[in-house]
């Protein structure tokens, strides 16, 4: 495959196979989209880093990385209005933190166009819960199209920048993890770059901007008249398809993956049901369901996640009078999880037994993949902070875990997070448990990263507020957790140097009298820092540092002089007390049947934040 910021930008139309989240940033391209915004999160984060692959100079629009979901949505709600298309992206519960402007956005006129990315995560692969962001849709008045492949991320992003430009209002493209991640070799059209017209071009007569008093009435009057229109408008959309398979007793209604998992379950089936298989899932498009529900006996609604369909549906049959027989949701089971091809056959036998024959048993004495548990990197800063951490705090001290890389503090051996939220909520909820505490400390933990996205407000709040909690600041450096995206103590951003904002410097300046600073590999000393800091009774910092040595490592061995360092344990200094396995519990060491332990030199990368740990003196560097 050619260098990929040169395929993106090719003139003439190609075919390559790429994965989702690769396939919109051409859309994106040939849409003219100008100024693109996002804060890092799963599933979406390779939309950047195809980005990323092309040169600044050659980038046909601005992009960055903001500082939270709900400022990088301002930042593209700004563009719009000035006249330039613009799209925002990040993860699910991202939505969560911008939605005190997204639920506002369906009521504006978006003179420049603005496409918003969300990556909702059913099974919960990289998230708190598997929220279904489409209720917020619903509440906003805002359109939204769901892509099944790479294929359709493409067209769809092009449609729903048509449809904003056109429309002057927002529209989510809902993509979920398995689409931004799967690979297809998609077909793209061809581009023909345009000077960019970078004149601003926001006139308050456009508005009204301002959502407040008698201006509110006719604002939501003008978003109901545009969905509604849409709803004709998507009966004839080439992004909802039918496939008739001559069979009007058995009808099935899906969208997304679903469509992919039933296409699975579905091979081989001589007598298969009609599909109706929708592109365009709110506003829905009418006419089309109402001529599917008409024309089959038994309809069934297959739908990931929450029933935000399938009430629409059957109140759609209410109100017209279609007196056929259609299901939905059975259990809450059928809330919960994604629909793999797995759980769509069980789905289905359950309705049709005859439709599906029973999936033969596993093989008896076939192994299970055994559970993998996450858990921080060889040599991680969190792991030697935690160590040390828990030798420092009572047993009974309360432990208030927040988002990121130290979330897995939770994991044994060091169960430390003892409570977790959403970013930023570590500060604020440690304060609420420090009321009326006497005898149990009360320790947050926060990444600095999160820091600036959401921990700043709960740290101005424990300062007015005068609540005695010790904040464990956990800084690496960068946002580690999604792919090293840099955070603005960094010192640069996407596209440039910057002067850097550093963390100790902010909490000075909020008024933070008491800020302790230590390296994360000095277990002794911050050991000794944290039970200083503990029996201050107002609000105190301990910032324990150290860069993200999974980022430093790939950093260090691009360098032509790089040696790699490893750590060896010499069987016969080993005293089997193991507390390198139990309770440092780095990946790299492995207990043998003897007791001994040994190094696994495919992992370890030598950065002796171990030695310390061993009673024994047993752990050497390797010569």
């Amino acid at each position: 495959m050619k260098q990929l910021g040169t395929v993106l930008l090719s003139r003439q139309p190609f075919s390559e196979i790429v994965i989702g989240n690769t396939a919109i940033v051409r859309a994106m391209i040939e849409t003219g989209t100008r100024v693109v915004t996002s804060y890092p999160g799963s599933p979406t984060p390779e939309i950047a880093e195809a980005i990323k692959s092309i040169p600044h100079d050659e980038r046909p629009f601005y992009f960055e990385f903001s500082t939270n979901e709900k400022v990088a949505t301002e930042v593209a709600y700004g563009a719009s209005v000035n006249g330039h298309l613009s799209c925002v992206f990040f993860k699910s519960v991202g939505l969560n933190v911008a939605a005190d402007t997204f639920v506002q956005l369906g009521h504006m006129n978006l003179t420049g166009g603005m496409v918003i990315v969300w990556g909702d995560d059913p099974g919960a692969h990289s998230s708190q819960n598997e929220q279904d962001n489409r209720h917020f849709a619903l509440l906003s008045y805002t359109p939204v199209l769901e892509p099944a492949t790479p294929a359709e991320v493409y067209s769809f992003y092009k449609e729903a920048a048509r449809i904003s430009v056109e429309k002057g209002m927002p529209v989510v493209l809902r993509l979920t993890t398995h689409v931004c991640h799967q690979k297809e070799k998609v077909s793209f059209g061809g581009w023909d770059p345009t000077p960019w017209d970078k004149t601003p071009r926001f006139d308050p007569k456009n508005g009204p901007y301002i959502p407040i008093t008698t201006e509110v009435f006719p604002m939501k009057r003008r978003a109901l008249k545009r969905l509604a229109e849409l709803s004709a408008a998507f009966d004839a959309s080439p992004m909802n398809r039918s496939e008739d398979h001559k069979n009007r007793d058995r009808g099935i209604i899906t969208f997304g993956t679903t469509y992919l998992s039933l296409m699975d379950v579905l091979r081989g089936v001589k007598k298969r049901p009609d599909i109706l298989k929708l592109g365009t899932i709110h506003p829905l498009p009418t006419g089309l369901i109402q001529a599917f529900l008409e024309s089959h006996r038994e309809v069934k609604i297959l739908e990931e996640l929450d029933a935000v369909i399938e009430p629409q549906i059957k109140a759609l049959a209410y109100d017209k009078g279609i007196a056929n027989r259609i299901s939905g949701k059975r259990d809450a089971e059928e809330w919960i999880g994604e629909y793999t091809p797995d759980k769509v056959h069980g789905i289905l036998r359950r309705e049709w037994p005859d439709l599906l024959p029973e999936r033969p048993p596993r093989p008896e004495g076939r192994p299970y993949a055994p559970k993998r548990p996450a858990q921080m990197c060889p040599g991680c800063g969190h792991r030697s902070a935690f160590y040390a951490i828990k030798k420092a705090l009572a047993a009974t001290d309360i432990k208030v875990g927040d988002i990121g890389c130290h979330s897995l503090g939770f994991l044994p051996p060091y169960n430390m997070n003892e409570l977790l939220m959403c970013m930023g909520a570590s500060v604020p909820m440690g304060s609420g448990l420090s009321l009326f505490q006497t005898e149990r400390k009360v320790v947050a933990f926060l990444g600095d990263s999160t820091f600036f996205h959401a921990g700043l407000p709960g740290i101005v709040n424990a300062i007015f507020n005068r609540h005695r909690v010790t904040l464990i600041l956990m800084e690496n450096g960068t946002t580690a957790m999604t792919g090293h995206q840099d955070h603005p103590a960094v010192g640069k951003n996407f596209n440039e140097i910057t002067e850097a904002i550093p963390v100790r410097r902010v909490l000075e300046g909020l008024g933070v009298k008491h800020i302790f600073e230590v390296d994360a590999y000095q277990q002794g000393k911050l050991i000794e820092l944290v039970k200083q800091a503990v029996e201050i009774p107002e609000f105190s910092v301990v910032i324990a540092k150290h860069p993200c040595m999974l980022k430093y490592m790939r950093e260090q061995r691009r360098k032509p002089d790089f040696k790699e360092k490893q750590v060896m344990v010499p069987p016969e200094l080993c005293d089997g007390v193991h507390e390198c396995v139990e309770k440092f519990a780095c990946p790299t060491f492995t207990r043998l049947p003897n007791g001994k332990v040994t190094v696994n030199t495919d992992l370890c990368i030598g950065d002796g934040s171990c030695i310390q740990t061993c009673p024994s003196k047993a752990i050497k560097p390797k010569a």
